[in-house]
């Protein structure tokens, strides 16, 4: 009897296939436990993926690993979009050991198709000090200059307003397609967001990969919605939101995930 092809590989969705490898503080693999997994999606045949996401890696060795499966995965689909959300810190605090901002510097960077650092940790890559708008466009440029396609500066806040700067260009002679998305303050504290702003962002972008500025919209209108819902939850069971870190309610808002409600537009720079 014929072996049966493996259908999400043979029939590939407009979707695409995403490995995603969240760690955490407690950080769930080592690095030989990764490659491990990595070879035995091998040995099914289960290797071809569109998108790689990482997020929080605590050791310079485990990131080291990381690089040698963007490599591999690359060597199986050389299209491969890794897409990295460099945690580093956040508000002038590192939450890693320092030597890892080399690392992400020199060896990360380059090889990533698209990043979404916040603001402090788009200054610990670059080196540049994001006081303004513009230095956040500066940013993304020297971003870009060191590999990446798409750059999303997550967070920053300038002068008490909050905004998400985006950056692309297709090609490096290009001058790349920058906009800003304004983000309003919300008065409460949220566990897991930034790994949702991420994935949120390559979803987004995957439906839309020449368009970042629609891309984020989606992202952005979609996270605010699931801030609001997961608030005005915690109100209903008689909770002050503002007392504690939160956890979103994601479930609830598969709605506002799936098909948001456009509230907060790109505006693109000249």
């Amino acid at each position: 009897m014929a072996q049966p092809p493996i259908l999400s590989v043979a029939l590939p969705s407009d979707t695409g296939r995403v490995l995603r490898y969240p760690t955490f503080k407690g950080q769930v693999l080592n690095g030989k436990e990764l490659w491990d997994l990595i070879e035995g999606l091998e040995a099914n045949g289960l290797l071809f993926y569109t998108h790689l996401l990482t997020g929080y890696i605590g050791s310079v060795s485990f990131l080291n690993n990381v690089l040698e499966v963007v490599a591999k995965l690359r060597s199986v689909n050389p299209g491969l979009i890794y897409v990295c959300d460099p945690v580093m810190g956040d508000e002038g605090k590192l939450y890693v050991p320092e030597d890892l901002v080399s690392v992400y510097r020199e060896k990360v960077v380059p090889v990533a198709s698209m990043l979404t650092p916040n603001q402090f940790e788009a200054e610990l890559l670059t080196g540049l000090r994001i006081l303004s708008e513009q230095d956040g466009r500066d940013a993304c440029n020297k971003l870009h200059a060191a590999g990446p396609e798409k750059v999303v500066i997550t967070s920053i806040n300038i002068n008490g307003d909050l905004y998400l700067i985006g950056s692309s260009r297709k090609d490096k002679d290009e001058v790349p397609d920058q906009f800003k998305v304004m983000i309003p303050k919300i008065p409460a504290y949220f566990t897991g967001t930034g790994d949702l702003m991420t994935a949120l962002i390559l979803g987004w972008s995957n439906k839309y990969p020449d368009n970042l500025a629609r891309a984020a919209e989606h992202a952005v209108s979609s996270l605010q919605a699931l801030l609001h819902r997961t608030i005005n939850d915690y109100k209903l069971a008689g909770f002050d939101p503002k007392t504690s870190s939160l956890e979103i309610r994601l479930i609830q808002s598969q709605d506002d995930i799936r098909n948001p409600i456009i509230k907060f537009n790109a505006e693109k720079y000249s």
